[in-house]
């Protein structure tokens, strides 16, 4: 069984902003006077999950990740997360490869 190299060592900037993640995460549960225990009750897991989670720990599972946010009603943010409308280099991508002028459609005419 081959193990998960991520797991063990991220790229310099997913190790960073899973840190921040987590540092919000716990900043959002203090400024609502829960204890880590309250939260992961709300969402259904254990505390270690949770601190875990604050910790910015990358085998945190992302439904953790998610029902935190949505515990702290903070999930919109995250379903914004790699919108394609926002997606500027993958837009720019897209319309390199846009038709530049149409083609008649072959087989199809208006005789009903």
């Amino acid at each position: 069984m081959r193990r998960n190299t991520l797991l063990e060592a991220q790229p310099y900037p997913v190790e960073q902003a899973l840190k921040k993640l987590g540092a919000n995460l716990r900043t959002a549960r203090l400024r609502r006077h829960l204890t880590i225990t309250d939260v992961a009750e709300k969402i259904g897991t254990g505390p270690r999950a949770v601190s875990d989670a604050e910790r910015g720990k990358a085998s945190t599972g992302i439904a953790v990740y998610a029902a935190l946010l949505w515990a702290y009603d903070l999930l919109r943010a995250f379903e914004d997360l790699a919108d394609p409308l926002k997606d500027e280099y993958g837009l720019a991508l897209a319309s390199r490869h846009d038709r530049v002028r149409a083609r008649r459609g072959r087989g199809l005419d208006n005789d009903f």
